[in-house]
């Protein structure tokens, strides 16, 4: 989950549902809807104006921190296996898994 702290959708939460790395940009569910025009096509039977997501840049998003449900920075730290794990900032609780 993420927070979008800039933007026209300043404030709103959603889930990741991709990510692309080569131009740094997220694409999250209910952010930054757009309207674009559609022609029927043999997938979409019916045309028209369709509301969809656009992806966001990833400066403009922050995690969302499950204890304190505040956004927050990440941290990278190692575990009791010696894994790297992120974790929140701000409480220090673990993001990963």
């Amino acid at each position: 989950m993420v927070v979008v702290i800039a933007g026209r959708d300043k404030g709103a939460r959603g889930r990741v549902l991709k990510v692309n790395h080569e131009s740094d940009r997220v694409l999250v569910e209910g952010v930054n809807r757009v309207k674009r025009h559609q022609r029927p096509t043999p997938k979409i039977q019916t045309g028209g104006i369709i509301e969809k997501e656009a992806p966001i840049h990833v400066s403009n998003v922050m995690l969302l921190d499950s204890k304190s449900d505040k956004p927050t920075r990440v941290r990278f730290t190692r575990d009791k296996d010696d894994k790297k794990v992120r974790v929140a900032a701000k409480s220090g609780a673990t993001l990963d898994g």
